[in-house]
């Protein structure tokens, strides 16, 4: 999974690291460290974090999203189905 987290928008709120320790970590007091390949065996505690960030400075890559979301997995956008 890939993350990007918008450095200038975040500020220190921590929310991330204290969800997510396996791959956000404060240094500092306003510096985050974080992995962008997270695995994804800590995909559902990188999601609370995006959650709970008050600033939204955390992105998730969206088309890692896609390929993994339930029933749309590798369905183009408007393709229909036969049920």
């Amino acid at each position: 999974m890939r993350l990007v987290v918008d450095l200038n928008r975040c500020q220190g709120y921590a929310q991330c690291a204290f969800l997510a320790p396996d791959v956000f970590a404060m240094h500092g007091d306003e510096g985050l460290l974080y992995d962008p390949q997270a695995q994804d065996a800590h995909r559902e505690r990188v999601a609370q974090a995006v959650a709970a960030c008050p600033v939204q400075a955390i992105l998730v890559d969206e088309l890692d999203m896609a390929a993994t979301a339930p029933g749309g997995a590798g369905r183009a956008a408007g393709e229909a189905s036969d049920g």
